[in-house]
């Protein structure tokens, strides 16, 4: 696909979604002729104990495999805290990661923002929100009359999930240690959570994110940090409409307003 469509089939690729886009129809294959009904036996059921069963992860229990909380506590800036992390294999995604995405900024960020996860590039690249998502983030960023560098960026899970998904609960609460010591190291003035994983997992808001974005949430910590939640970079590239954004610039302002008067 060339021409102006080009940037827009990346975009798909990139968020994973060109599977979900249907052929022309001039290009799809006839109907197949109907065949007569075949009784399908039923599938076997797995077992969950005895020698058949799936093999569960066990995480490691040397301290570099499993970095313990006091390991944690131990590290007295971000570039301690993320060599003690680097060889983390706490949980299933370690093992499948090219890279591990602590995370990038200012060590004495102002504004942080904490998305879902890695994706495919920042696998490739170590670093956080550097895909398509990453560039419209920066572009938000740019808009506030900041830059990168002088914000935090970092992730609820350090390793990139299978196939973009969602990280599970407990995918999630092996890696909050982590994000709760950058955050206690940084020291935030606000933090804006991307999306729901974020708020779900490090504020335990199970509201959606569509009902409860723009409003102001307080992450227990530190005297407690003002949280505000708005809309994924990547949801906002799906959805891109004039409402959409309108929504994200008013969440952003709020916590760039915040920051400017506190």
């Amino acid at each position: 696909m060339n021409g102006p469509l080009h940037p827009w089939r990346d975009a798909l690729e990139d968020l994973g979604l060109m599977g979900l886009v249907p052929p022309p129809l001039a290009f799809l294959p006839p109907a197949p002729e109907p065949q007569p009904s075949v009784a399908v036996a039923a599938k076997p059921v797995v077992p969950t104990t005895g020698p058949k069963a799936p093999l569960q992860f066990v995480p490691p229990t040397d301290p570099a495999g499993c970095p313990p909380p006091e390991t944690l506590a131990s590290a007295s800036n971000l570039v301690d805290l993320e060599r003690c992390l680097q060889g983390c294999l706490a949980c299933p995604l370690g093992a499948g990661r090219l890279r591990f995405v602590f995370g990038e900024g200012s060590a004495t960020a102002r504004l942080m923002f904490i998305g879902e996860g890695p994706g495919r590039d920042e696998d490739l690249q170590g670093r956080p929100f550097v895909g398509k998502a990453g560039e419209l983030l920066d572009k938000m960023i740019g808009a506030l009359g900041l830059q990168r560098a002088d914000v935090y960026i970092a992730n609820v899970v350090k390793c990139r999930p299978p196939d973009n998904r969602t990280p599970t609960p407990q995918e999630a609460q092996r890696c909050l240690g982590y994000l709760r010591r950058q955050i206690e190291l940084i020291r935030p003035g606000v933090i804006v959570t991307l999306g729901a994983t974020p708020l779900r997992e490090l504020l335990g808001v199970e509201t959606g994110i569509t009902r409860i974005r723009g409003q102001w949430q307080r992450l227990e910590m530190l005297e407690g940090i003002p949280v505000m939640p708005t809309f994924h970079p990547a949801y906002v590239l799906r959805q891109y409409t004039q409402e959409v954004r309108r929504a994200v610039w008013s969440d952003l302002q709020a916590a760039k307003a915040w920051i400017d008067t506190h």
